[in-house]
């Protein structure tokens, strides 16, 4: 009868011990993979391919953009002295594709839980990779350096406005990379708008409005909701820096569109898109000619 009774007690116990375990083991589980996960490189899809990419409308002047442009579902680009070394894709399918992966990762990088709090210019600060966020506005200066720590992966995320509000205003203000950092892993999301003045910046911006830069160094691509604003700066694109081979762009193997190699409905990755160009003739072969874009 003793036995009868205890053994059920230790039964109970057991399976709550067992439990207790399970669970410790999976908190050691996840920690790890929850760090790694929020220094995962943020997946932009096709919007990675452009130097700048805006909704509205490109102005640049005397500027040089060392990469692609696209605007969508604008069309405007607006040059004067500008050199682009890049395709420039106004309104096109291309440009769509990508304006759509930037919206989709701008929203997904908008839930990025934050590692630490940041608040004044970050001058003279060093910071190690992570998700590091400002609750509103974000007013840079000085110099911020971002320490590799001998890891080329590594990855810093840089939010402005987690409360929903806040810009980005960065004037002479330089990040500095060391111990193998590499300014493409670094991502400024911004809330509103961005506006960079003769500074030497780093990494790549996502922002919910306007970004306007003069003058200065930006290493690093410019992704808008809204306009893109070059005068006096050279954007270097980060598909450059990683010397990524460059892609083709138009599809002419396959090919049935008019000379010029126009990307026209190229899916660029899209599985849903079709891959024959605008303008196309069913039943014409294709061409071996046509200027890559």
């Amino acid at each position: 009868m003793k036995n009868s009774v205890k053994n059920p007690m230790t039964r109970k116990r057991l399976t709550a011990r067992l439990a207790a375990l399970g669970l410790l083991a999976a908190l050691f589980v996840a920690a790890p993979f929850q760090a790694a996960l929020a220094q995962t490189v943020p997946y932009l899809g096709a919007a990675e391919n452009f130097n700048i990419l805006a909704a509205t409308a490109v102005t640049c002047t005397n500027s040089t953009v060392l990469g692609d442009v696209g605007v969508y579902p604008g069309t405007a680009v607006t040059q004067t002295d500008c050199t682009i070394t890049g395709a420039i894709h106004a309104g096109d399918t291309v440009a769509a594709n990508a304006q759509q992966d930037f919206v989709t990762a701008y929203t997904d990088l908008g839930y990025a839980l934050c590692d630490s709090t940041l608040t004044g210019t970050l001058d003279g600060m060093t910071l190690s990779p992570g998700v590091y966020c400002f609750d509103a506005a974000a007013t840079l200066t000085g110099v911020l350096t971002l320490d590799g720590q001998g890891d080329p992966n590594a990855v810093w995320i840089f939010k402005i406005g987690t409360l929903g509000t806040g810009a980005l205003t960065a004037t002479n203000f330089s990040v500095v990379m060391e111990n193998g950092g590499a300014p493409c892993n670094v991502y400024w999301w911004v809330a509103e708008a961005a506006t960079l003045t003769t500074s030497s910046f780093q990494g790549t911006v996502l922002a919910g409005e306007a970004i306007t830069v003069t003058g200065g160094v930006f290493n690093g691509d410019a992704l808008s909701q809204a306009a893109v604003t070059l005068t006096g700066a050279t954007l270097t694109d980060c598909a450059q820096q990683n010397n990524k081979p460059a892609k083709s762009k138009c599809n002419q193997g396959v090919g049935n569109g008019p000379e010029g190699c126009d990307p026209g409905n190229s899916n660029q990755g899209n599985p849903f898109g079709s891959n024959d160009e605008m303008g196309g003739t069913p039943g014409d072969p294709g061409r071996k000619g046509g200027n890559k874009i």
